[in-house]
């Protein structure tokens, strides 16, 4: 990440229709979070906190500093509202410590191998920043830039990114649109949509780290997990796809029923040691159909069920393996081993080098559409 320059402000300019998290400066959301320490400037752009309510009492939280979902507030099985995703508590840790907690991910989630791909003909070259491979669009991806926000009623918000031709060696300037509703029924309705005057990649996804047990200390290795797939993409041991789809059946990688997390994890699996742990893509049966759920995710801790709904053909899932208990968050608590897990809705890794494999080229005069619903409830 780029050295980046802060400098905090008293007060800023109102950006958004509706009021941000807290209403009046130095009020506190639902989760603990104070309006003040994310009003800044990140390389001479605004920062902000904006919130989303409904009114079923559910609280989301997101900044316009890479576009991340900083804490939603749902309620278990005994009505008490947790906090259920991982983050930090002011603008000045996301800029200081490069993450991807809760953030809108792209030009191109997960990795693009070596970081090269040919596009009509041409080599593209991007900067690459894991074991070799260009990880969400690099060490300067879209999660350290800001978004312009616009919030025009208290559900929604609306983020815009302008991408130049050449930004972080992709070709073609890119208009990028995040939309974030919160709806009645619990649940976060994520659409993307993009555009680009040049030949390009995209694909884009949300990368919160949830722990539906609303207590970040606990490990996820408890939590039941279902996945509507019978393949997945196993990587070599730099975490790249291989490109070939395997199927689930008999190994660890099969949660075509609910499994806890941690049932398999730690079985002498070749795939596993190569992911120290979970960090495959899995290929979706869903055939892009919204009303069916792509995976679904409930603590027995808490009763908090999620379900995550897409039209894209894959879902990267990542469960903290390299959280390590040295990086601190919200409330100053250390986030550990494995006290997260990750539901990213995108098409397949390194798909710009699989030509066997759905497309992500974006051409001038269309449209980039992507769609993911996280819909919370509680399990009885």
């Amino acid at each position: 990440m780029k050295k980046t320059l802060l400098c905090w402000l008293a007060a800023l300019g109102a950006a958004a229709v509706i009021p941000a998290c807290g209403g009046a400066a130095g009020d506190k959301s639902l989760s603990g979070l104070d309006r003040e320490r994310f009003r800044s400037e990140v390389n001479g752009r605004p920062t902000d906190l904006y919130t989303l309510t409904n009114a079923a009492g559910m609280e989301v939280c997101i900044t316009n500093f890479g576009g991340r979902i900083v804490s939603v507030m749902v309620p278990d099985r005994t009505g008490t509202l947790r906090d259920v995703v991982l983050g930090f508590d002011n603008i000045a840790d996301y800029v200081r410590i490069p993450s991807d907690f809760g953030a809108s991910i792209g030009r191109y989630a997960n990795r693009i191998g070596h970081g090269r791909f040919v596009l009509d003909g041409d080599t593209v070259r991007l900067p690459v920043n894991n074991y070799g491979h260009c990880l969400h669009g690099g060490p300067d991806g879209w999660q350290y830039r800001v978004y312009e926000a616009h919030q025009p009623d208290p559900q929604s918000l609306a983020l815009t990114l302008h991408s130049p031709d050449g930004d972080a060696g992709f070709p073609g300037a890119v208009t990028a649109k995040v939309v974030y509703r919160l709806t009645e029924d619990n649940a976060i309705d994520i659409t993307y949509e993009a555009t680009a005057d040049r030949p390009t990649v995209v694909n884009l996804t949300n990368h919160s780290y949830f722990n539906l047990s609303g207590d970040p200390t606990h490990p996820i290795l408890d939590n039941l997990l279902t996945i509507a797939a019978d393949g997945y993409t196993p990587v070599d041991s730099t975490f790249l796809t291989l490109g070939r789809i395997d199927s689930v059946g008999g190994t660890p990688f099969d949660f075509r029923r609910p499994k806890a997390i941690g049932a398999e994890i730690d079985s002498d699996d070749e795939q596993l040691r190569n992911g120290h742990g979970y960090d495959h893509n899995w290929v979706l049966a869903t055939a892009g159909d919204l009303s069916r759920p792509a995976a679904r995710l409930v603590s027995p801790v808490s009763g908090i069920a999620l379900e995550v709904f897409t039209d894209e053909p894959g879902i990267q899932v990542y469960v903290g393996n390299f959280l390590d208990g040295t990086v601190r968050g919200k409330h100053g608590i250390p986030y550990a081993h494995r006290t997260a897990v990750c539901l990213e809705t995108q098409h397949y890794p390194d798909s710009p080098n699989k030509p066997q494999w759905p497309s992500v080229v974006l051409r001038p005069g269309e449209t980039y559409h992507s769609r993911c619903i996280y819909r919370f409830s509680v399990d009885k």
